[in-house]
């Protein structure tokens, strides 16, 4: 069966260029497995990403993936010089411009240009940002201690739970809450963790709707807990929790990561283009810095009046703020509550936002990727650029078009231009994706033939490495502690029908029969 899928794959590629997206991971054997994840655009001018083998390697160096993959890709007569996209992590031994995998790639292949994991880098920045502040990286700290102690035994999960459910009925009978289908669920509270992304703004989220419920609980734990100890911590986590610098952070982080937690699961997305991620990266910037410019006065609101409803004692923001626990000749500058929450907490959490997102995304430094928004079509194709696109192709794809098509190609697209007015399936979308479909619906695509391939060659840039973080998800369901000497070959047949089972379910029991059959001559049937 895994064999029927991987050839239906093959022949969904066919002729057309590809895009290889490459992750590694250990299973429950400690074993090192490769997933190797395929970004084409099939005949109806959709993106895919398809998996198609999990390989076992000995180790992870450069050379050793580069063999194990194209030993797949050769096996199935997938020709390495159709590649022409690289989508890895920012490990050094994917990405080291001399010796990395893309670099060896790039040298049998110029066309294979490497993209770096818009989802990896959205993480480092988040990452690096809120180490960057001392006060939100404590902030981070005081929340994992937190959720620890809450979550440390079933016990005070359970009480936990019982706490919120008496509160959600109360609210329910004096009609505080809307009641429906999916409305009012108990939650618990969720760990962050650096390598699993939006678990920073979940975390947020949960103690936010379970502020009520915790502190409850911490009280009980301070008046009956078993040890010392618990007590102690709980008395530590209670003082936390209803401090009005906490509270601040926490409804800040909340604003700064739903920004970029949007962003976050685009980017996830099997059908995203990169056109379209640059795009929403720059929407996200323009988000964060508006927060940044006209946020202050409603994130205080906001604060203010949880600190009301929870008796949390607010400051005198006119009052001179003195850090370091009252040891004022530490303290260089005097300064009120208002300047240090708003300058040194709010403006400086957010520019280092703005820096670190601006730093690992940066569109200057990629000449590729601007050129390529250029096809953009959204706003009836106000930012289409004929010359950009015909330097795209001249500079970039130059092997995919022979001289009389890189003529013939600005006198195409001035043809589309004037011709897609007349035609709202063209003129009404908003992605380049969208547009490669559009025009293989509309039959568009045999008038405009050189366009499509421009576009298909853009598609199938990588934007994220999340199929083959799924895989990884999914490997941990198939191999498990109790099949962990499961063989290298049946994991990687059974993850293949696992993951691609729309492909697998629509072949008949009587096709794999014959196809058993025909594998070898049996005794049964002479």
């Amino acid at each position: 069966m895994s064999s029927k899928v991987r050839r239906y794959i093959r022949d969904e590629i066919g002729d057309s260029k590809f895009c290889i997206v490459i992750d590694e991971s250990c299973d429950e054997s400690q074993r090192e497995q490769m997933a190797i994840v395929l970004r084409f655009v099939d005949k109806n001018g959709y993106i895919q990403e398809r998996l198609f083998d999990i390989v076992h390697v000995k180790d992870t160096t450069s050379i050793t993936l580069k063999k194990a993959i194209c030993g797949v890709l050769s096996q199935h007569n997938l020709d390495v010089s159709n590649i022409r996209g690289q989508g890895y992590d920012g490990a050094s031994n994917m990405r080291g411009e001399w010796n990395g995998l893309q670099a060896l790639f790039l040298k049998d292949c110029s066309h294979a240009y490497y993209v770096h994991c818009f989802a990896h880098r959205l993480q480092l920045a988040l990452v690096a940002a809120s180490r960057e502040v001392i006060v939100v990286h404590e902030f981070f700290s005081k929340l994992t201690f937190i959720v620890n102690i809450m979550c440390s035994s079933s016990k005070r999960h359970d009480e936990l739970q019982a706490v919120k459910s008496a509160e959600l009925e109360h609210l329910l009978e004096i009609d505080e809450l809307i009641t429906g289908k999916g409305e009012n669920q108990i939650g618990t509270l969720k760990r962050v963790g650096d390598t699993r992304w939006s678990s920073h703004f979940s975390s947020i989220c949960s103690l936010i709707n379970m502020y009520n419920a915790t502190c409850v609980v911490l009280l009980k734990i301070i008046d009956n807990g078993s040890s010392s100890l618990k007590r102690v911590d709980a008395d530590v986590a209670y003082n936390i929790m209803t401090s009005f610098e906490f509270i601040l952070i926490l409804h800040m982080m909340e604003e700064i990561m739903g920004i970029t937690d949007c962003l976050c699961q685009a980017l996830q997305l099997k059908s995203q283009d990169i056109v379209n991620a640059m795009q929403l990266v720059r929407t996200t910037k323009e988000l964060i810095q508006k927060l940044r410019d006209s946020g202050w006065q409603s994130l205080l609101k906001t604060v203010t009046l949880f600190c009301e409803q929870h008796d949390i004692y607010i400051p005198d923001f006119n009052n001179a703020y003195i850090a370091r626990e009252g040891r004022a000749r530490h303290q260089k500058d005097h300064i009120t509550f208002e300047h240090h929450y708003r300058v040194n907490i709010f403006l400086t959490t957010i520019d280092k936002q703005l820096q670190e997102l601006n730093r690992r995304f940066s569109e200057q430094t990629i000449e590729l990727l601007t050129l390529s928004t250029s096809l953009n079509p959204k706003d009836v194709y106000k930012i289409f650029n004929i010359d950009n696109i015909c330097i795209l192709v001249q500079k970039f794809y130059p092997m995919d078009f022979n001289d009389q098509e890189k003529i013939n190609l600005r006198y195409q697209l001035q043809h589309f231009i004037l011709d897609v007015v007349s035609h709202s399936d063209l003129k009404n979308i908003s992605t380049i994706s969208e547009l490669s479909a559009a025009l293989t619906k509309t039959g568009k695509v045999n008038a405009y033939y050189l366009l499509d391939r421009v576009i298909r060659l853009i598609l199938t840039l990588p934007v994220s490495t999340a199929t083959t973080e799924r895989s990884f998800s999914a490997m941990k369901i198939i191999k498990t502690r109790l099949r962990s000497k499961m063989e290298d070959e049946f994991l990687a047949d059974n993850m293949v029908i696992y993951i691609e089972k729309e492909i697998a379910e629509t072949f008949t029991s009587d096709s794999i029969i014959d196809e058993f059959k025909s594998l070898k001559e049996r005794r049964a049937a002479l």
